[in-house]
């Protein structure tokens, strides 16, 4: 599952696989993983709240995405930035997840959702730049929010990329700047964190020439995106 290399660093914290030594995080990365342990306790109930309210609930926030996905019985499915786990239950329980974030305070919530869910999940505490799997090792591939405040968007592309088997569709999804600028920069408890909108941009253009049918577009009434592509 690991790579041999990055063994020497892994830590078990509550069941949970740790890369991280959080005293070495640097910039935005540093800077989120702050904002989401704060929050965790709270992330889900106002994050349902959100999703009822603006469109009639979470299924609806989340089919114009998760729909893009094939997740077949057996299947090694890997969600970048995880935070805890709610795309999981979407999904098909019969396949074998694994949820990464860089937020220990998200993956412990986690823990709690896929042991009350009855789903199969490994849940790692890694930032999305240094993916500590093998090569060619997924058969699905996706992130859901985050990247446009990771330290190195195209890194961490690339990072899912290598970690996909062949043959394999990958998804990537995120705000829009027009959710940033309409939500978060009006929340008290979180605005001085999102000052930057224009980091909210379709990043489509960090995709890899050699990806093929490569696609992006804006969905969820214009506050998300999505790119998909296939590593051939």
């Amino acid at each position: 599952m690991f790579m041999e290399d990055k063994n020497k660093n892994l830590r078990m914290i509550e069941g949970i696989y740790s890369f991280i030594n959080e005293a070495e995080l640097t910039g935005d990365n540093l800077k989120y993983n702050r904002l989401y342990n704060k929050i965790a306790w709270s992330y889900n109930l106002s994050q349902r709240l959100y999703f009822w309210f603006k469109f009639g609930g979470e299924r609806k926030f989340r089919d114009p995405f998760l729909s893009e996905l094939t997740v077949k019985d057996n299947d090694k499915v890997l969600e970048v930035s995880t935070g805890t786990g709610d795309n999981f239950r979407f999904l098909n329980k019969n396949a074998v997840y694994y949820g990464v974030d860089i937020s220990l305070g998200m993956l412990r919530q986690a823990k709690k959702h896929v042991k009350r869910w009855n789903i199969d999940a490994r849940l790692v505490h890694c930032e999305g730049e240094e993916l500590p799997f093998k090569d060619d090792f997924f058969d699905v591939v996706f992130h859901c929010g985050g990247i446009n405040y990771f330290n190195d968007k195209q890194k961490a592309i690339h990072e899912m990329i290598r970690v996909a088997k062949p043959g394999t569709k990958l998804l990537i999804v995120d705000e829009t700047d027009k959710l940033v600028r309409q939500s978060y920069q009006k929340n008290p408890l979180i605005k001085k964190e999102f000052k930057d909108a224009d980091k909210a941009r379709v990043p489509v253009d960090l995709v890899p020439a050699e990806m093929t049918e490569i696609s992006s577009e804006i969905i969820c009434k214009g506050l998300m995106y999505k790119i998909t592509f296939i590593k051939p």
